[in-house]
């Protein structure tokens, strides 16, 4: 991984084009080829970004990022005040919680919870940026990506739209739909993987374990 800190400006061009005025951001090239722009704010998420497959041309000054589809990020750098590669190594993944790795399970154990006529094709399906808990076809037998949580936040739907974004560049999976799945999503997350036209399913974790409630029941 690549780290560098510069006085830059930043250009997008592409399906709309975004400008990023002249201030000191972070640069972050990963080893998969991705470029992302960082401010000191915003916790994770960057001020722009280009995804692989892309490829990275230095120029004194200037660094384009283009992809297959002829969008470019141009970064003009004013100055540079740090510049460092790190080699991170293979990364071990995400290690899920027990409640939210017994939950992908039995979800891929009963996909038709999700929807109807949906089967899986396979759990942790691979992508150049991780695994998809579950690829899932619906009843039509059109592809489905489906991201578990056991609560559902913001940053599950964004990993779910890297993910979907991905995949719909692969011919033999597109088109591929979304469905973010947890016990409990919160309205900020429903609100934007709706604005994202990904599906929100809250699965009752007990009932798929096969475990009723006592409780008295109205109805």
């Amino acid at each position: 991984m690549r780290l560098v800190i510069a006085r830059c400006q930043v250009d997008y061009v592409g399906r709309l084009t975004a400008h990023l005025p002249m201030a000191p951001r972070l640069l972050l090239v990963k080893a998969d080829g991705s470029v992302s722009i960082h401010a000191d704010d915003r916790a994770y998420k960057p001020l722009n970004w280009m995804t692989p497959p892309c490829w990275l041309t230095e120029d004194a000054g200037v660094w384009t990022v283009k992809n297959k589809a002829d969008e470019s990020l141009v970064i003009t750098i004013d100055e540079v005040l740090h510049d460092s590669s790190h080699d991170l190594g293979v990364d071990p993944g995400l290690v899920k919680d027990g409640v939210e790795a017994h939950l992908q399970e039995l979800l891929a154990a009963h996909p038709d919870t999700l929807g109807e006529g949906y089967t899986l094709v396979r759990r942790e399906y691979m992508t150049a940026i991780g695994p998809v808990d579950l690829l899932c076809r619906d009843a039509d037998g059109a592809h489905v990506a489906i991201e578990v949580k056991r609560r559902g936040e913001i940053d599950g739907v964004e990993q779910l739209t890297r993910y979907l974004e991905l995949m719909n560049r692969d011919p033999l999976l597109a088109p591929v739909a979304g469905v973010f799945a947890a016990q409990q999503i919160k309205p900020q997350a429903r609100t934007l993987a709706v604005d994202r036209g990904i599906r929100c399913a809250v699965v009752d974790y007990d009932a798929l374990r096969g475990m009723t409630s006592d409780d008295l029941r109205l109805f």
